[in-house]
């Protein structure tokens, strides 16, 4: 036991709890008693029962009067076959593709989703949480962030269900505050990746479209910075638009902001392929040619977002890979309580014919 400024109550619950995640103390196990507890950590009588109290608000111990406590069976799964999945949107465009993989991986494994939308809004993420830890029918959690670009009030109700023994696994993006694991793409590498494409291609004056409340959208710009700072090549914020989630709907309004930023460029970052897509279409309406006049990069190589002949570069998205991926991590999170389910995908771009060569 380590000295510091944590209550000791506290260092010793943190102890037991770990113990309990790794695996040390088995579901149905008896834990040390109090007495031995007491000698063992040199520590109070009431510290200890304190420490123990708490651990079975989590629901992580039970105490049997006359025997003593154990860690509960409800770890082993309790039987519960179901994995509550939170996404965005239904109708975004790789979105069903995900939630397609992420069904048929766990109903091979003889478990059922539990599917909610948050609609990006912070407040539909809490009630979907509170309804999730209120009734206590789910093996694990499944979800993608709201708004994970900006400080998130939902992140304590995540905690919760990990201190319940709920797994949770962000998929997508995560919540730079939460330890909480994730599966995605390594979105600073996007990001670089992509404006790489068009500096190699010989473009030196290349903008950049990113979304403004979505950690991938940082992530992406920051992978676009190290690109161009790497190639000793101009970053000017005139050149940068930063949207949000409406605006991507509403693309067409920013007409002006976007011809402003494109002035002097001859290529663009684009956060998404529907952002490519809408700008794609934008530049048609102006007599602004694709690749002749502009050159666009996009992220995620979707099949539904094709623009006529010319196809869009892209940093393909793995996206029913991710979906699989994601629910086989849950379940062994669920089986083996202390497995890291973080794993982030390489990235790579697919030439469709968006980006002009300036070389030749």
């Amino acid at each position: 036991m380590r000295e510091d400024k944590t209550p000791k109550y506290q260092v010793l619950s943190d102890y037991l709890r770990k113990e309990i995640r790794d695996g040390r103390l088995a579901p149905g196990q008896r834990i040390p008693s109090e007495n031995e507890l007491v000698k063992e950590f040199d520590l109070s009588r009431v510290t200890v029962r304190h420490a123990i109290d708490i651990l079975e608000e989590e629901n992580l111990l039970v105490r049997m009067k006359g025997s003593g406590c154990y860690v509960s069976e409800r770890l082993a799964g309790s039987g519960k076959k179901r994995i509550a999945v939170m996404m965005t949107y239904l109708d975004g465009y790789i979105f069903p593709q995900i939630l397609q993989a992420i069904e048929s991986t766990l109903s091979a494994k003889g478990y059922s989703i539990q599917i909610a939308f948050t609609n990006n809004q912070v407040m539909k993420e809490r009630e979907i949480l509170q309804d999730i830890l209120e009734k206590d029918e789910v093996a694990g959690v499944i979800a993608e962030t709201t708004k994970s670009a900006l400080s998130n009030p939902n992140v304590g109700y995540y905690e919760k269900l990990v201190k319940r023994n709920v797994p949770v696994l962000f998929i997508n993006s995560f919540y730079p505050e939460s330890k909480i694991p994730h599966v995605s793409m390594n979105d600073v590498m996007v990001g670089k990746i992509a404006t790489e494409h068009l500096i190699q291609r010989g473009h030196k004056e290349i903008a950049g479209i990113f979304k403004l409340d979505d950690g991938q959208g940082h992530q992406r710009f920051l992978g676009y910075m190290q690109a161009l700072e790497e190639a000793n090549l101009p970053l000017r914020e005139s050149n940068i638009l930063w949207i949000d989630t409406m605006d991507v709907k509403q693309f067409g309004l920013l007409r002006e902001k976007v011809l402003s930023r494109l002035k002097g460029c001859t290529g663009v970052v684009c956060y998404n392929d529907e952002v490519a897509y809408e700008l794609y279409r934008m530049l048609e309406k102006e007599g602004i040619r694709v690749p002749e006049d502009m050159s666009i990069m996009g992220v995620d190589a979707s099949e539904d977002l094709e623009i006529g002949s010319v196809g869009i570069s892209t940093v393909p998205y793995p996206i029913k890979e991710l979906g699989a991926k994601a629910a086989r991590n849950i379940l062994r999170m669920i089986r083996m309580p202390g497995y890291d389910g973080n794993h982030e995908y390489a990235v790579k771009v697919l030439e469709k014919g968006s980006v002009k060569d300036l070389n030749k």
